[in-house]
């Protein structure tokens, strides 16, 4: 596989205001930076105008501008143990540092149109998954890589993110758990943020209170039985989230059941 990535800036971006889209992987910049970054018209056009400013690169010849359409996407590694692994579009990686199983990659650039997605064993040639998905211009997507690793699936969500209201975050839950059928997600000692979601489904962006501490419940469909728990976990003002459970809920090994959360936007 070469060294080629995916994610790299294009030559006049255009950087008017900051907008953190987690910072656990360093992409779409140069390798001595720590954060990935969103752009944005300052309080001006809100989120429509972050993706169209986000999405607009360009080539320069002499005064002329040519637009590249381009969308982004996360890869998401939700394969209980396929082990650190590599994302791939065509034969560019998307990665610095390789995606350990329950993390995620955060949004890079992508070239448009139809796009080999594969995923990798990590700085190997050994490939896990490979499909065909199809990229569309300023839109966001999410990549999952589910199951075990010698029976993986993919599943491809074309993201609505919309900035919170005041003082809220939003989060979503997905069942990447191919034996629960139906799962919910709650929090302790409070509401039900969402239901009866089988394997490879997914909620909306619910809005929760902000800056605050919480403890998340993942249930077995309808009842109070708790398959998993993410504990004292801090939900800042102005983020977006996914919730996710993974692996076998009939297994206590290497692919039991856990679930994660990733922080997919922050805005300032």
């Amino acid at each position: 596989m070469n060294g080629n990535y995916e994610g790299k800036l294009l030559p006049c971006s255009i950087f008017v205001y900051i907008i953190v889209i987690n910072n656990d992987n360093i992409i779409n910049v140069a390798p001595a930076m720590k954060q990935q970054i969103f752009i944005k018209r300052a309080g001006i056009f809100g989120m429509v105008c972050l993706l169209i400013l986000s999405f607009t690169s360009c080539l320069k010849n002499n005064d002329d501008y040519v637009p590249i359409p381009v969308s982004l996407i996360s890869a998401i590694n939700a394969s209980p143990n396929a082990g650190p692994v590599d994302f791939y579009l065509d034969q560019n990686r998307g990665n610095y540092y390789p995606v350990e199983s329950g993390e995620s990659l955060d949004y890079i650039r992508a070239y448009t149109g139809k796009r080999n997605a594969s995923f990798y064993i990590s700085m190997t040639q050994q490939k896990i998954k490979t499909d065909t998905i199809t990229l569309k211009a300023d839109n966001m997507y999410s990549l999952f890589l589910s199951n075990v690793a010698s029976s993986p699936d993919y599943l491809l969500i074309t993201d609505s993110i919309a900035q919170p209201e005041a003082g809220k975050a939003t989060i979503r839950f997905v069942n990447l758990s191919p034996d629960v059928t139906s799962a919910d997600l709650a929090i302790l000692g409070g509401e039900v943020i969402a239901t009866d979601k089988s394997y490879r489904t997914y909620s909306s962006f619910i809005p929760v209170q902000g800056d605050t501490d919480y403890t998340f419940e993942i249930r077995q469909g309808g009842t109070a039985n708790v398959l998993s728990t993410l504990s004292n976990i801090r939900i800042k003002i102005g983020s977006i989230y996914t919730i996710w459970i993974q692996g076998l809920a009939a297994t206590n090994d290497e692919t039991k059941l856990s679930s994660h959360i990733q922080n997919n936007v922050y805005y300032y």
